[in-house]
């Protein structure tokens, strides 16, 4: 299968491109699955993925606006993440995989699988690194998902509501979103990201609550059974054994640690923009035990963080082999570049209770005193009105975070986490630093 050239016409270069992915895809699909293939049938299947790559690099380079605009009719309509993925597998054949090929991939252990989803990320890094369909996607995953209105009206009627993974209850003037997954010591994965994102819309439309809290509740883990654990990070477990898909990653941060960090949009007006106010309240985070990895990157995204005495924070992403989500962007601006690094890259852990713990943690209480300290931090931040709050976290927001800034951060991020995602060294850190093939999934 020779490489097309590209005319420029959208419809023509469809269709040349789409006859050479299915050319290159019927050549790999004469190979032996990826568990079974020697040397040289490995070494062919990286050449045909190559050549594939390689046409839908320049594919994009040349239509990605006209994609966007194709999947958005002209960017009228908000087309969530995970629909726009496969939206454009349909218009677009051989582009990007298809739900049932990521359905089909989805049953095999990590190690095993092709690494079709790679070409989602190399979709997502071209539209969001361009203006004006990147603020148009971050916009989309903004707004309150289709289904939180439903669960709005529980949570208005009884004060609480319960999800599988997640509850949201008032709780005097502030509104607790409360994560609830514990057996895995309250770690995210595909069980708890629409769950958390139901909980944080919830939490924001609460007119009730001028403020808003994040805490992990009680665990059964052996080791820590009966005690609040606040997050154990992504689920290296369910990692492991191919349960964690790519699009995971990028709905988790573009959804709800965004919408902590920068409120609900509306459909009419794009978001931070100066003209109208985002929806949005402060946000506390009550870190019981540990933080690690995708919780330590939470309170990130939060405006006070109160700890227990005795609780640490880790982002070990060089021990699994991932980017730890935003943590990239968001880190150097509380503890420096030099610490951030070596959170990052050297596996330095941080007591909450330390100096450098103090430049993301507020306020250390001790651990039976958690309660009482979390209701005194929102009085104090209540007593004044929200207000204020409001406004001064959209002032430091400007200049702190800016829509363009986390826009190319996540068009980096959507092409090297997909990358890191099917990298054989994720399996080999997993077994080494986490014995992931001794555990049940």
């Amino acid at each position: 299968m020779t490489m097309p050239d590209l005319s420029g016409a959208f419809g023509a270069d469809v269709a040349s491109c789409g006859r050479a992915w299915a050319g290159w895809a019927a050549e790999l699909a004469t190979l032996p699955a990826k568990p079974r293939r020697v040397a040289a049938e490995a070494d062919a299947a990286v050449r045909l993925h190559t050549q594939a790559r390689a046409l839908r690099e320049r594919f994009l380079l040349v239509h990605a606006r006209a994609l966007y605009d194709r999947l958005t009719a002209g960017m009228t309509r908000h087309v969530r993440v995970d629909t726009l993925a496969y939206a454009a597998a349909d218009l677009v054949p051989g582009l990007v995989p298809t739900r049932a090929q990521v359905a089909a991939e989805s049953a095999l252990p990590q190690r095993d699988k092709e690494g079709a989803e790679i070409d989602q990320g190399l979709l997502l890094a071209h539209l969001l690194a361009a203006p004006d369909s990147g603020r148009h996607l971050c916009h989309a995953m903004l707004l309150p998902r289709p289904d939180s209105a439903e669960h709005f009206s529980r949570l208005r009627r009884d004060g609480v509501l319960d999800l599988p993974t997640a509850q949201v209850r008032r709780q005097g003037r502030a509104v607790v979103v409360e994560m609830r997954h514990p057996r895995f010591l309250n770690a995210e994965d595909e069980d708890t990201l629409d769950d958390l994102e139901i909980a944080v819309d919830l939490a924001i439309m609460d007119e009730a609550s001028p403020v808003a809290v994040l805490r992990g509740g009680y665990v059964t883990h052996p080791k820590y059974a009966g005690r609040r654990v606040f997050s154990a990070g992504i689920n290296l477990t369910h990692l492991y054994h191919g349960r964690i898909s790519f699009l995971w990653y990028i709905r988790r941060d573009l959804g709800p640690l965004h919408k902590m960090l920068r409120g609900l949009a509306s459909p009419d007006m794009p978001p931070d923009d100066p003209r109208a106010a985002t929806r949005e309240k402060p946000w506390i985070a009550a870190v019981d035990s540990f933080a690690i990895g995708g919780g330590c990157q939470i309170l990130l995204v939060m405006d006070y963080v109160l700890a227990a005495r005795g609780a640490f924070m880790t982002l070990p992403a060089r021990k699994e082999g991932i980017i730890p989500g935003a943590a990239n962007l968001r880190l150097p601006r509380f503890t420096g570049d030099r610490i951030a690094r070596q959170l990052i890259s050297k596996g330095r852990g941080l007591e909450c209770d330390s100096p450098e713990g103090r430049l993301i943690c507020d306020e250390i209480a001790a651990p039976e005193d958690m309660d009482a300290a979390l209701a005194a931090v929102v009085e104090d931040l209540t007593t004044s009105g929200a207000v204020s709050l409001v406004g001064n976290r959209r002032a430091l927001r400007v200049g702190a975070e800016p829509l363009d800034a986390f826009r190319e951060y996540m068009a980096v991020y959507a092409r090297e986490q997909a990358t890191c995602h099917f990298s054989p060294q994720l399996i080999a850190n997993l077994e080494r630093n986490w014995r992931a093939n001794e555990r049940r999934a």
